[in-house]
């Protein structure tokens, strides 16, 4: 990296993680100090943005912190530390995305039913489900990972992601890149449940005879699918490779920025800028009364 060009990149990268932070706190206050907003929908949204402020400081931290002293050394320990927390969050995230999914199908083509059955508790134990299903997803990939000898004491990326990790064991790792490759086809699981999703949504929406009310009823999920739509299609295209590709560290890195840093920034302020009731909120300026 030219040394001219790290003041620029480590803004660059500064302001982001600023806006991230900032956006996701916004819509964490906004959900806390709003009764209208205390719904399963805006619960799920409040989630999105606890798991990327989460998965943020994970990551970039760390990113800028190497940007300063040009270096990305980080022990064995704290690297599958690392590794294993961005895996967590970004797997939970997947199952997230689908019960958003869930809600809104339930929303949309079953509403009179939605009230009954998507009520705190389900909400609490969909939340509760992506966060223990992910921990079982991951475990034993990571126990397989935390047991290889590493040929050196440094890997050629910005933070701990499976690919340099992998490549940098000296034993042999076959049956790792296996089920590597296994558990990233299971994205298309998640994404299939995300299309069926979204097609009884689409039919639903077409059966609406009023134009107003279709622009209405699609308002309200179009922001969700624009974020599940870049969000699996980023992690698709940065896991889903065949066992035998080895792939390159600078390729690897600069398809980690976007997954890393560009979704999470742009993540808040889609739901915020394409929701209504949000913006609705902005508009008239009503005094906060959190009570919390």
């Amino acid at each position: 990296m030219s040394s001219q060009l790290i003041p620029l990149i480590f803004f660059i990268f500064l302001v982001s993680y600023i806006l991230t932070m900032t956006g996701n706190i916004f819509i964490l206050t906004l959900y806390f100090c709003y009764e209208s907003l205390q719904k399963p929908m805006y619960f799920f949204i409040c989630n999105l943005s606890v798991l990327d402020i989460i998965f943020t400081n994970v990551i970039v931290p760390i990113l800028l912190k190497g940007i300063i002293i040009q270096s990305n050394q980080i022990s064995v320990t704290g690297c599958l530390a690392q590794g294993y927390f961005y895996f967590l969050v970004g797997t939970t995230q997947f199952f997230l995305l689908d019960a958003m999914c869930f809600d809104r199908y339930l929303a949309i083509c079953q509403p009179l039913h939605y009230p009954a059955i998507m009520h705190r508790r389900t909400c609490a134990w969909l939340v509760a489900g992506a966060w223990m299903t992910s921990f079982v997803f991951i475990l034993v990939p990571s126990i397989l990972i935390n047991k290889l000898s590493f040929c050196y004491k440094e890997i050629n990326h910005f933070f701990c992601d499976v690919g340099p990790v992998v490549r940098n064991a000296c034993t042999d790792t076959t049956s790792l890149q296996f089920l590597l490759f296994i558990n990233s086809c299971s994205l298309f699981f998640s994404l299939v449940i995300a299309i069926i999703s979204y097609t009884y949504i689409l039919l639903a929406i077409s059966k609406i005879n009023s134009v107003e009310g279709r622009k209405r009823v699609f308002s309200t999920c179009s922001s969700h699918a624009l974020v599940v739509t870049i969000f699996f299609g980023s992690c698709i295209f940065m896991y889903v490779k065949p066992v035998q590709y080895k792939g390159t560290d600078e390729y690897d890195k600069n398809v980690a920025i976007l997954n890393t840093v560009v979704v999470p920034l742009i993540n808040p302020y889609i739901y915020t800028l394409r929701n209504n009731v949000v913006k609705n909120i902005i508009k008239q300026g009503k005094q906060i009364a959190c009570f919390v």
